[in-house]
């Protein structure tokens, strides 16, 4: 796929930017990024140099990241951190009973819908399969899944329904601190895909080099290719 202007709709839903960049092609996959503002172009433009097939983008900005983007409360996890405080459960009711429905009335069908983030929406895309079972395809860039109680979480729960595939990629550098948190991060991640293989899913580790916010677009452009060539 390959255009020189992007074609997009904007609107606004509870203070979230939504950016549109419909498919000109009927029933095609429409894939759902939380970011920050202003990535959504970047990303796109990434994927149409990289030949992706033809797909819907929807990106969401304005997100109070902390918030929205955290399955529960935690405390700073450093001197200079702030706390995290649990709004994933009430975000991803606003995402699927307000913003998904308003986006898709700009696209003609839906073949698949998928769920991509980096960071802490990366984290966010993992724990959203064991809330709703309207997303079958993930991919999870340098996902936060450092997360306390992330594991024990995901072992003491089922996914909703088990996802057709779920990407999943870190820096090389991300575990390589002394924040007794964050060292967890790649045990974590290749734990997760470990048991998601063990599911019967698709899944894929990809190590990048760099620390975590090294190539962010790249790497998340490069995650939502995986699962639209799958």
């Amino acid at each position: 796929m390959s255009r020189e202007q992007i074609n997009k709709n904007v609107f606004n839903i509870a203070d979230k930017r939504i950016e549109v960049y419909p498919s000109p092609e009927s029933d095609s996959a429409i894939v759902y990024m939380n970011t920050f503002a202003g990535e959504g172009d970047k990303v796109y433009r990434t994927l149409c140099g990289m030949g992706c097939s033809a797909f819907t983008l929807v990106s969401i900005s304005g997100l109070k990241w902390d918030h929205d983007m955290a399955p529960w409360d935690i405390p700073p996890i450093s001197e200079k951190d702030t706390p995290c405080t649990g709004g994933a459960d009430n975000y991803l009711h606003l995402l699927i009973e307000e913003i998904m429905p308003q986006a898709e009335k700009l696209v003609h069908g839906v073949s698949w819908r998928g769920l991509a983030g980096y960071s802490l929406a990366g984290l966010f895309a993992v724990y959203s399969q064991y809330r709703t079972d309207i997303f079958s395809r993930i991919a999870s860039m340098s996902g936060s899944l450092w997360f306390p109680g992330l594991m024990e979480y995901i072992t003491s729960h089922e996914i909703k329904r088990l996802p057709e595939c779920v990407y999943f990629s870190l820096g090389d550098l991300e575990s390589r601190t002394k924040n007794p948190y964050l060292k967890t991060v790649q045990e974590n991640t290749e734990k997760i895909q470990r048991l998601y293989a063990g599911y019967g899913i698709d899944t894929f580790f990809q190590l990048n080099p760099g620390n975590h916010y090294k190539n962010a677009v790249q790497r998340t452009a490069t995650g939502i290719l995986w699962i639209l060539n799958r």
